[in-house]
């Protein structure tokens, strides 16, 4: 009998088009996060390429050195973005130590004044966290 893991790395569906934009697959950021005027356009490309990285390699999340090579700047700039995306409430890191990657959440909610908001969060994991918190 073949182990879960086994079974969802075989490939089930096969996409019959030569075209490599298909084969490549897509990633959909959220129209709240490419409308923020408070947002510097490296954070946005930056979160979505987490959200890439979370919908498209399992449970698996790169370092900051992938993250670096595949945006084409450089390790320092990525923390810097990294950083302005976690000011912004939208990721949390989670340190797991000397020469570990970063655990991260993404956190999917619309700022409203006043009102709580619920926030809904994709951890580096995949999985869907949903968690009530104050907007503000």
């Amino acid at each position: 009998m073949k182990q879960i893991g086994e079974i969802l790395k075989e490939q089930n569906i096969t996409l019959a088009t030569p075209d490599p934009v298909a084969r490549g697959g897509f990633t959909q950021v959220p129209n709240f996060i490419l409308k923020n005027p408070k947002l510097s356009v490296g954070s946005k490309v930056a979160y979505a390429m987490f959200l890439s990285y979370a919908w498209h390699n399992d449970s698996c999340f790169p370092g900051q050195e992938r993250l670096a090579n595949d945006m084409g700047i450089s390790r320092p700039r990525v923390t810097q973005l990294i950083a302005e995306l976690e000011r912004a409430g939208l990721v949390t890191i989670q340190r797991r130590g000397q020469g570990k990657t970063n655990l991260y959440t993404i956190h999917f909610h619309v700022p409203a004044k006043g009102k709580p908001s619920e926030v809904n969060r994709l951890t580096s994991g995949g999985k869907w966290a949903n968690t009530r918190m104050s907007a503000g």
